[in-house]
């Protein structure tokens, strides 16, 4: 699909979400309809559950790499009448209250923040913070190898956990950024790149072959390389393409020719000379689909942690385009506060790299909110202040109960689909849950009618982590870990509750919503 008509796609979809505008008289009650939202009588709203299913779908299906899904989420806040900020320019001036703003860093991680009308310098904000990176299989740097029986192979490596036995005879296409330099400017500019037909794929040997058959333990190395071509398919220097003719000192004449010849083709570039550099990984094709006897299921790839991702961004749209039907303002606006959502890579690996949460990007960000609405005392003050009042969901998907498998999961501490959020408890400081932030999400709970749930794992097995510690510790504000429940974590393929996103979306517009008067509560 080329930019032009992708960007035609992506307005079309959100045209879509976007649904009728249109007014309703029911008994004496007046009642505002606005796409996915219910505005009522008085200025509350209630969020359409089953409206984000197939969006979701959609946005899943169609954005496989993290840049892919950063500049979709970027291209839908505009279109919500968000502004770009660049963190390598001054924000003074720029912002207002009442005001919309995104950023983003390293094309792989963004946030996203409203202003409220009533925002003074040093009141909190309630933040949503996602990791937007999922396991996959990126590309070496130099992938080319040599052919073997005949079979044309890429070197790859696992990115986290990717890569594991899931990711057998499955039909995979390949997505990344490509860096390419103008000729005419001699400027390097990012472009994404999409090859969504089945490319390669990692075959398993056939079970008559016995023990070497076997899954227990295999080589990532040299048993997991995937197969792109036979030495025979149409040339083998790709169709005329040898290094010679990108330059033998260009990137492109250390990259597998064919696979220069099909993305040059791909993004319209003539001269192979021109590519500088590539991030590409491989993903599964397979599209999202819904399953079950009455569709309740969702099968996905990436769902980790895209899921709540989606449902984040949406929720602040969701925070922000619902006006009450009295003054014409939005919750957003009708606030005193910052409404934030981060959304971070690198989580699966350990959140150290710049654009990662264990970076400065999140708490910078407020750092200099706060400086450009702050005129009377000190910065460093203001910013305690603004982090005292403040209060962080960390929002990573959580472990739905597994029928096959009951003896693994802890009584009563067991999530299913189609319910609502789990609340992630650890007594080892894996996750930041505890009395007072549990506490605070029920009362957000009750005020949008959203259900809770709970998991914490069994004493005899291993944890996991979330971004939620390391950005607690950094600013010193309460948090607790919540997530959408899914099946089969960390599988090529998982499995969600088809209503699963717009919960998701309901409850986090409703901490959006309600967090300031829920905060009141709290001595």
């Amino acid at each position: 699909m080329t930019r032009k008509s992708r960007g035609a796609h992506l307005e079309h979809s959100f045209n879509v979400s976007l649904g009728a505008m249109k007014i309703e008289e029911k008994d004496e009650e007046q009642s505002t309809t606005a796409g996915h939202l219910h505005i009522k009588q008085g200025g509350t709203s209630s969020v359409d559950v089953g409206s984000y299913t197939k969006p979701f779908l959609s946005f899943i299906s169609e954005n496989p790499t993290v840049f892919h899904a950063v500049a979709y989420f970027a291209k839908k806040l505009e279109f919500y009448g968000f502004t770009r900020l660049s963190e390598r320019a001054s924000w003074t001036g720029k912002l207002k209250k009442g005001g919309k703003y995104y950023l983003e860093r390293n094309g792989s991680s963004l946030i996203a923040f409203t202003v409220g009308m009533d925002y003074e310098a040093g009141n909190g904000a309630s933040m949503i913070a996602c990791h937007v990176d999922a396991l996959s299989a990126r590309l070496k740097p130099i992938p080319t190898l040599p052919s073997k029986a005949g079979y044309t192979q890429l070197g790859v490596a696992p990115y986290a956990g990717g890569l594991n036995t899931t990711w057998f005879d499955r039909d995979l296409g390949i997505g990344g950024r490509v860096l390419v330099k103008d000729n005419d400017s001699g400027k390097i500019e990012t472009r994404l790149v999409k090859l969504a037909w089945p490319i390669a794929r990692i075959p398993t040997l056939a079970p008559h072959f016995g023990a070497a058959a076997s899954l227990a333990n295999v080589n990532k190395e040299t048993q997991m390389v995937p197969i792109i071509g036979l030495d025979g398919s149409e040339s083998e220097n790709g169709g005329g393409f040898t290094p010679k003719a990108a330059g033998s000192q260009t990137f492109a004449a250390t990259q597998p020719p064919r696979l220069v010849k099909v993305i040059a083709e791909e993004l319209g570039i003539e001269e192979y000379s021109s590519i500088v550099n590539w991030e590409l990984e491989l993903f599964d094709i397979q599209p999202a689909q819904l399953g079950g006897l009455d569709k309740e299921f969702i099968f996905a790839g990436r769902v980790d942690d895209k899921l709540c991702c989606f449902s984040a961004i949406e929720a602040l749209i969701a925070s922000t385009t619902a006006p009450s039907i009295f003054d014409n303002r939005s919750p957003s606006e009708n606030s005193g506060i910052l409404k934030v959502v981060g959304l971070f890579d690198d989580e699966e690996i350990g959140s150290l790299l710049r654009q990662g949460a264990h970076s400065n990007l999140l708490p910078g960000t407020i750092s200099r909110i706060c400086e450009v609405f702050n005129d009377n005392t000190s910065s460093a003050n203001i910013l305690s202040q603004t982090y005292a009042n403040s209060f962080l969901i960390s929002a990573d998907v959580s472990h739905a109960v597994n029928p096959n498998y009951l003896g693994s999961y802890l009584e009563n501490h067991s999530p299913r689909l189609n319910v609502g959020i789990a609340i992630q408890a650890d007594p080892n400081g894996h996750t930041t849950t505890d009395s007072v932030s549990s506490a605070l999400l029920q009362r957000v709970a009750d005020k949008c009618n959203s259900t809770l749930q709970v998991f914490q794992i069994r004493n005899d097995s291993r944890s996991g982590g979330t971004v939620g510690p390391m950005l607690s510790s950094a600013m010193g504000v309460r948090a607790i870990d919540a997530g959408i429940p899914q099946l089969s974590m960390h599988s090529i393929r998982a499995t969600i509750g088809s209503l699963d996103p717009g919960l998701g979306v309901k409850l986090f517009k409703g901490f959006f919503d309600h967090y300031e008067e829920v905060d009141a509560e709290f001595a």
